[in-house]
C-alpha cells in the first residue's frame, strides 16, 4: 500500500516553493529538496528551484544528487557563477580537489577576484 502523500506536495506551486524555501531556511534541506524535485521537473526551465535544489542536496550532503544537478543547471546556464562555485565546493567535499579546481577558478573570475601576482 502507498503511504500517504504528504502535505507540503500539495497546493500550487507558488504555495510549494514558498513551502521548501520555508524547510530549507530551517535548515530542514532533506524536506525542501523533497518538494523541489518535483517543481523542478514541473518546470526545468525555471533556474531558481533547481539552483534551491542543488543547495538542498549539498546541505543535506546528498552530493552525487548535487553534482549530477549541478552539471545539469551549467549545461543549460554556463555563466550562472553561483553554480560553478557550488559544482566545486560539492566536488572537493567529494575529496576531488583536482576535479574541482577548475570550477572554483571560473566562479572566481566571474566574481572579479584575480589572483595577484
Amino acid at each position: 500500500m502507498n503511504a500517504p502523500t504528504a502535505y507540503f506536495e500539495h497546493g500550487t506551486a507558488a504555495e510549494r516553493w514558498a513551502r521548501a524555501r520555508l524547510f530549507f531556511d530551517a535548515k530542514e534541506y532533506a524536506t525542501a529538496a523533497r518538494i523541489l524535485q518535483a517543481l523542478a521537473a514541473e518546470a526545468p526551465e525555471q533556474l531558481a528551484p533547481r539552483l534551491l535544489l542543488a543547495r538542498a542536496y549539498y546541505h543535506s550532503a546528498q552530493l552525487g544528487r548535487a553534482e549530477r544537478e549541478l552539471r545539469a543547471l551549467l549545461e543549460r546556464w554556463p555563466v550562472e557563477d553561483y553554480a560553478q562555485l557550488m559544482l566545486g565546493r560539492t566536488l572537493q567535499r567529494q575529496g576531488r580537489a583536482e576535479e574541482a579546481a577548475p570550477y572554483l577558478r571560473i566562479a572566481a573570475a566571474m566574481a572579479g577576484e584575480f589572483p595577484q601576482e
